[in-house]
């Protein structure tokens, strides 16, 4: 599991969050996997493109996981 430390803010959007992370080349295949149903956030399929991701969370795509910390 890959930790993404999360400074100086409340959240971060979870489109925003699989393009830093690499998971995604491109914001624009981040929405897009993410309205396909393919992205978890704590186990539970997310659809909202931005969603708020905050410390503690767990995004999972592809058979990879990040933790917000």
């Amino acid at each position: 599991m890959e930790l993404f430390e999360l400074e100086g803010h409340e959240y971060i959007e979870l489109n925003n969050l699989l393009k830093i992370t690499g998971l995604c080349e491109s914001g624009g295949r981040a929405k897009s996997l993410i309205s396909e149903g393919q992205v978890k956030v704590d186990d539970k399929v997310e659809l909202r493109k931005r969603c708020k991701v905050r410390k503690g969370q767990v995004v999972e795509f592809n058979a990879q996981k990040v933790q917000v910390s």
